[in-house]
């Protein structure tokens, strides 16, 4: 896995999404 956050995202879902978007991470996937 390139990105640690994908990690997170799998792991959690939503809560990854907020916590991935103080990287932009979440913000993407949002989009």
């Amino acid at each position: 896995m390139p990105y640690p956050g994908i990690q997170l995202f799998d792991l959690k879902g939503r809560t990854a999404l907020v916590t991935g978007g103080s990287k932009g991470l979440g913000k993407a996937i949002a989009a």
